[in-house]
């Protein structure tokens, strides 16, 4: 790898820990960029060959990481939204419908004793929402190895 490679992972590793921190605040590309010492269009491009996902569908799926686990604890669908940093409930319903395979509502109704007994470690890994493969706002799912 060469010295270039490891200063830009640095910068973006930054930017991603900016979003695992803040995911719950008012984050855009920009920010996000700023943070990576980048400008938002190279950032982008950087951001998904390194992690396979845009810099917004990261934050996203951070967002509904929360969430799932929000709405297990036994919070509404509106105050597990708006705690997550989402400020539509349409589209964080959409979104995490997308991801998740079923409704904010569904989900929290739905008993969860598999994921209550496990280490909050092991549950986050089994529950990380997974991006289907024919997802309308497709996003890359393996980095490019060219």
């Amino acid at each position: 790898m060469t010295p270039e490679a490891i200063a830009n992972l640095a910068h973006l590793r930054r930017a991603k820990d900016l979003i695992d921190r803040e995911y719950a605040g008012p984050l855009d590309v920009p920010t996000m960029a700023h943070r990576a010492l980048m400008s938002p269009a190279h950032f982008s491009r950087q951001f998904r060959a390194a992690y396979g996902e845009t810099p917004y569908g990261y934050l996203m799926t951070r967002r509904i990481e929360r969430a799932m686990a929000l709405l297990r604890a036994g919070m509404s669908v509106t105050d597990a939204c708006v705690a997550v940093g989402c400020t539509s409930l349409g589209s964080f319903s959409s979104r995490f419908t997308e991801l998740v395979g079923e409704t904010p509502t569904s989900y929290r109704k739905r008993e969860h004793p598999a994921v209550q007994a496990m280490p909050t470690r092991h549950a986050m890994e089994h529950t990380r929402p997974r991006r289907p493969e024919a997802s309308r706002n497709r996003e890359a799912t393996a980095v490019d190895a060219s």
